[in-house]
């Protein structure tokens, strides 16, 4: 899964990358300290071995003699591990001497093959002894006397020993690492917010312009996120002169147009009724083109403008004002969730789409219209998901005949009128379709709860998190 979060991948990272380092270094002293105490282990045996050989001579009568003092009461408790022999070897035949710790017991012996002596003539190896201890024994083989009588000498030590003081050393190990780690990532996911926040100023920042309540990025940013604010700035400047040029260039055309186009008009009363209506319809039609295109050419111009805001409330309140004042037999409703809704297009815009629409309701309506806006969220069936990422639901709803779909088809055409008998040129609903397209937005038409109409607009909205 794709994480999305600065901070969630930072933390993540350095969580797993800390976690393996703890687990390694852990892994690697305890195997280090492992290895040093069978070592220590295998030295205090071996000196126990000299112990006992140094202690050790043949009596008299021939026969073994000794009682070596090695300073551990487990050589004198039975079944403890911890044990030594000297046994005869060869011709020489008497008594072996033996530890109290082993008593009448046997310490099972491998052969040479299995368990060589090394270039000091001495060899370790583990068995099991009778009582079950796993014992590291240490072995060799001396001569005792100048009559060449020699004995074979064995030192045993309980591995167990080895194994509890790695196993202690280990839990220690472990608790204070993983107290270290916790402590690091707590350090580290401090360090990381700290040296982030610089970046939700950004945020917050962005959020404002959005909102419109800065045109520049504003803030006290390092110098790694300044050049990026630096930049963010002169693309809104560039931006705002764009848009300018844009509306100036507008308003130049319309403003060159509007003469010739009223000096057709007025020519076309005063000709014949047939050329005149010839000459009035297609001058009408230039003016509408006109217009339109004028309107597509200032909408391309500021469309992904982050300056494109409008409060939905204040501007649906205003058009549904006037057109109470015009159509005081209907009533009209207006309902705005939540209450400071926001499209993200030009006010002038906005009052055109849903005036033409609430025109059209008022014209059909038999006593009733509701104008609704809502926010319809990120995920919209049939509007293009890389375009905006929040969506507004403006409504338009009437209690008049309605259309059947065949007739929806039919006038959304350019132009197109299904009842002569009301007044209008038949190109409102295109031209709120075109405004819509070119916000990236759509418009739909079907049949509402109370019988009429329903006009939809899909629009892009202001969302409050830009990050």
């Amino acid at each position: 899964m794709r994480i999305k979060s600065l901070t969630a991948r930072v933390l993540l990272l350095t969580t797993v990358w800390s976690t393996v380092a703890l687990v390694v270094i852990g892994l690697l002293i305890s195997t280090l300290y492992r290895k040093s105490a069978e070592r220590g282990f295998q030295d205090l045996l071996r000196a126990q071995l000299y112990n006992v050989i140094n202690s050790v001579t043949i009596g008299d009568q021939g026969a073994l003699s000794g009682s070596p003092q090695l300073g551990d009461l487990r050589f004198a408790q039975p079944k403890t591990g911890w044990y030594w022999v000297v046994e005869p070897l060869g011709t020489y035949t008497t008594a072996p001497l033996v530890s109290p710790s082993l008593g009448s017991a046997l310490i099972p012996v491998p052969s040479v093959v299995e368990a060589p002596f090394d270039k000091n003539y001495e060899r370790y190896y583990q068995v099991t002894d009778a009582s079950g201890n796993r014992v590291q024994v240490a072995e060799t083989e001396v001569v005792l006397d100048t009559d060449g009588r020699a004995a074979r000498v064995r030192v045993t030590g309980n591995v167990d020993v080895v194994e509890d003081d790695v196993r202690t050393f280990s839990h220690s190990l472990y608790l204070a690492l993983a107290g270290f780690g916790v402590g690091s990532l707590i350090v580290n996911a401090l360090a990381i917010l700290y040296g982030l926040k610089p970046l939700d100023k950004a945020r917050a920042a962005l959020e404002r312009i959005r909102a419109g309540e800065s045109e520049q990025l504003k803030g006290d940013f390092p110098r790694e996120i300044l050049p990026l604010a630096n930049e963010v700035n002169a693309l809104i400047d560039s931006n705002r002169r764009i848009v300018e040029r844009a509306r100036m260039q507008v308003g130049n055309l319309a403003h060159s147009l509007k003469t010739p186009i009223a000096v057709l008009l007025n020519e076309a009363r005063v000709l014949e009724k047939s050329h005149g209506e010839l000459v009035r319809s297609q001058a009408e039609a230039m003016q509408g083109q006109v217009q339109s295109y004028l309107n597509r050419a200032r909408i391309a111009a500021q469309r992904e403008s982050v300056l494109a805001r409008t409060d939905a409330e204040p501007a649906l309140e205003r058009l549904v004002r006037v057109m109470r004042r015009l159509n005081v037999d209907t009533e009209f409703d207006l309902v705005v969730s939540p209450p400071h809704l926001a499209v993200a297009m030009e006010q002038q815009d906005l009052e055109e789409t849903v005036g033409n629409l609430l025109e059209n309701a008022a014209r059909f309506a038999k006593s009733r219209v509701r104008l609704s806006a809502v926010e319809a969220g990120e995920d919209v069936k049939g509007v293009e998901a890389s375009a905006r990422r929040h969506w507004v639901e403006l409504a338009v709803e009437d209690d008049g005949p309605g259309l059947e779909p065949d007739q929806i088809r039919e006038a959304l055409k350019r132009g197109r009128r299904l009842d002569e008998s009301k007044p209008g040129t038949g190109l409102g609903l295109s031209i709120v379709t075109e405004i819509s397209n070119e916000y990236q937005g759509r418009l739909e038409l079907s049949r509402g709860e109370w019988g009429g109409l329903k006009a939809k607009l899909i629009l892009p909205g202001v969302t409050k998190d830009v990050a």
